[in-house]
């Protein structure tokens, strides 16, 4: 952990001619730092936090991430505060400990159980109490239990669908506490019009050959029913029926405990003589790559997405999106990418629009929203107005 010397730096304030400046110790939760937009969103502030000289710190389990969270100046205390048993309750009093000896200036959690926690180590602190922020970044099932992410200073909301949902479930919370910060894709890692070399090029389809020779179709989903690998494979074939040579690859399909579902999808391809011409893939780290060469990315997932990430990204590219229109991704295909909208579950306005786009995409333009330091402004712009603001009671 941080000196001594340097936690007693946290409420510096800096003055010049045209400058005050406050430096905030921001601390933020997460259950574990191994994948996930929360936790991607986690290093992305912290990262910016150390950039305008503020102290980032992240508790979690720790996780594959760690590294990287360390090497761009931020600091992690391992402490398992999002593991579902009782046990985890008795880390409160730890908890309470980190956030005064690091003078914590500000909390900000990101999923329910480490807000819990968060929320009652604030409650047993003596004045001045850390500030306590919250983000909402999925539409979580409404209850007492997932009420917690309503109760922040300020809320984050990564969407309007977002911000809806707590509105509608949560209806004591006062509006003005909900702060619209969608997420952001990083421009220089996804460019517009980005095209891999040709030594890349030759290493995949040498890797996937059945993918090549016909517009590819890609999903990038993990292995979860949710995200709609039926409806993209029932695509493939309703394509081909039509005589448009296709290729679909479900990337992110194959992972550890999915092999059912995975056998289920297979099943399903052979069964509508589509199998020759699906992949089934684990994750990968060149995503940015499949994208760019893809003819089509989909986003067919059945139960509304808080966001969608991979929308973004892929318009970032310059590359077509095709989408079913319910929650974050109707939201971000409605103002920059209307034609890929389709009514979710439509299997035929589905198959027509994505033959419209296989034939002639309409013009994609240059990202300039939803970019990654647009997230990271607003961010440490509501950190700033937070530290300024009067505190609330703890128990409020």
């Amino acid at each position: 952990m941080r000196s001594r010397a340097r936690r007693g730096c946290a409420q510096l304030i800096v003055q010049g001619p045209n400058l005050t400046f406050q430096r905030q110790t921001v601390v933020q939760l997460v259950p574990a730092l191994d994948a996930g937009g929360a936790e991607r969103s986690t290093l992305e502030v912290g990262r910016a936090l150390v950039a305008a000289g503020h102290f980032s710190i992240v508790v979690s389990a720790g996780g594959r991430m760690v590294t990287r969270l360390n090497a761009e100046g931020s600091e992690h205390i391992t402490l398992p505060i999002g593991a579902k048993n009782l046990r985890t309750l008795s880390l409160v009093p730890r908890l309470r400990e980190i956030l005064t000896e690091t003078r914590a200036t500000i909390v900000h959690a990101r999923s329910r159980l480490p807000a819990w926690m968060g929320w009652r180590a604030i409650r047993g602190m003596a004045a001045p109490r850390p500030h306590f922020v919250t983000t909402v970044h999925g539409l979580n099932t409404p209850g007492w239990y997932s009420g917690i992410m309503a109760r922040g200073e300020r809320v984050i909301c990564v969407s309007n669908s977002v911000r809806d949902h707590v509105l509608r479930h949560y209806p004591r919370t006062d509006p003005a506490r909900l702060v619209l910060i969608p997420r952001g894709v990083d421009t220089s890692e996804f460019p517009f019009g980005y095209q891999p070399d040709d030594d890349w090029r030759q290493r995949f389809f040498a890797e996937y050959p059945q993918l090549d020779g016909a517009p590819l179709l890609t999903l990038p989903a993990r292995g979860t029913r949710l995200k709609g690998h039926a409806d993209a494979i029932e695509l493939l074939s309703d394509l081909l029926a039509r005589g448009i040579d296709s290729r679909l690859l479900l990337l992110g399909v194959r992972e550890p405990g999915r092999e059912a579902y995975v056998g289920e999808l297979e099943t399903l391809a052979a069964r509508l003589g589509v199998a020759e011409r699906v992949v089934f893939a684990a994750p990968r780290s060149d995503v940015r790559d499949v994208m760019a060469i893809s003819t089509l990315v989909l986003q067919t997932s059945t139960s509304p997405e808080s966001f969608g990430r991979t929308v973004v990204e892929a318009l970032a590219l310059c590359r077509p999106v095709l989408g079913y229109a319910h929650g974050g991704v109707d939201e971000l295909l409605t103002e920059l990418y209307p034609a890929g909208r389709v009514p979710p579950g439509d299997r035929g306005r589905l198959v027509e629009r994505a033959a419209e786009l296989i034939r002639r995409a309409p013009a994609i333009p240059l990202l300039t929203r939803y970019r990654l330091e647009d997230m990271q402004a607003a961010t440490l712009a509501l950190y700033a107005d937070v530290a300024a603001t009067p505190q609330r009671r703890a128990d409020d």
